[in-house]
């Protein structure tokens, strides 16, 4: 998903929103060229009652899964090669989990309750003057207030995003957490850079919401980086083309592969289509609970190979990602 994509190659696109009391406006100073720790970032300037005020409930049913604002091109696939080589390195980092319990399922609508149903939710923001949708999830952070997404759905083709909010559990139109609105987004260096698909992450700082902030709201996901490959994995989004309407919390799980192709991502057999981009994979999924370690985030799809989701492999600089969020 870059201007340098060819058309055989389509992105999915998904949404987050958050909550908390009053957090400093920046615990660190961001560098002259929008630099936190070597992580891109852009600062918030618009204020967060102008952008909710933007965001009707009406506004938000017409926004548009980004995916359908992608302009694909050709992509210098030696320079995505070039690139796996540093996806992942670093010392493993997790919090266990529980093994899950039914395999598969590829684009079924959520019943089974638990924190998922609070943590994830729909992203919304404005890309080139018009509304457009992503997914996200809030993860355990030090100052409560983080959520993940893909880097396409923070900052695109030099763009950042604007009017940018998180909605953990959306329904039709309703925010029954209330809506988020960031005060930082954030990025992997090689994606503000190149927009390289290995490195399709993205974060957002929440400001806080009515004296709360988001996780002691809706709770948090664990997260982990530099995990083994190839394992069962649960995924879920707020997919909002055609057949699905942006209104339910989808999921899919099933055994994941290693894209051979043009990434390094992870792959699942998984029929979520645009609106669905940027929400959470999850290793050690529980069932009951609704709990499991945040280890990926939806990305693309190919055109040629329907019926599959791949996602950013989490090594260190997905660690470094965080690490800024959680710390700004």
């Amino acid at each position: 998903m870059k201007r340098g994509i060819s058309r055989s190659f389509t992105l999915v696109a998904a949404g987050v929103v958050a909550l908390g009391i009053s957090v400093p406006a920046s615990a660190k100073n961001i560098s002259e060229n929008n630099s936190l720790d070597g992580v891109a970032v852009n600062e918030v300037t618009a204020s967060v009652e102008a952008v909710l005020d933007y965001w009707t409930p009406e506004r938000m049913r017409e926004a548009v899964p980004m995916e359908q604002h992608v302009d694909l091109a050709a992509v210098d696939v030696s320079t995505v090669r070039e690139s796996l080589r540093d996806v992942a390195r670093g010392e493993a980092r997790a919090v266990p989990g529980v093994s899950p319990r039914s395999f598969p399922t590829s684009g079924e609508p959520w019943h089974g309750g638990g924190e998922v149903v609070d943590t994830a939710g729909r992203v919304f923001f404005t890309f080139d003057g018009s509304p457009a949708s992503c997914s996200g999830n809030v993860v355990t952070s030090e100052n409560k207030s983080v959520v993940i997404t893909a880097g396409h759905c923070v900052k695109y083709q030099g763009s950042w995003h604007t009017n940018w909010i998180f909605v953990p559990g959306y329904d039709d139109g309703q925010a029954p957490h209330g809506e988020w609105a960031a005060r930082l987004t954030l990025t992997t260096p090689q994606w503000e850079q190149r927009e390289d698909m290995n490195y399709d992450i993205g974060a957002a700082v929440v400001e806080p919401l009515d004296g709360a902030l988001l996780e002691d709201v809706v709770g948090a996901q664990g997260i982990a980086f530099n995990q083994p490959r190839n394992q069962d994995m649960y995924t879920f989004g707020y997919p909002a083309a055609d057949p699905y309407g942006g209104s339910a919390l989808i999921h899919c799980s099933g055994p994941t592969f290693t894209d051979f192709l043009l990434t390094n991502d992870h792959a699942m057999s998984c029929d979520m289509t645009g609106g669905s981009s940027g929400g959470p994979w999850f290793l050690d999924f529980d069932e009951a609970t609704g709990t499991g370690v945040q280890a990926s985030v939806n990305s693309f799809g190919y055109t040629f190979l329907p019926g599959y989701m791949f996602g950013p492999y989490f090594g260190s600089e997905a660690e470094a990602l965080y690490d800024a969020a959680q710390t700004a």
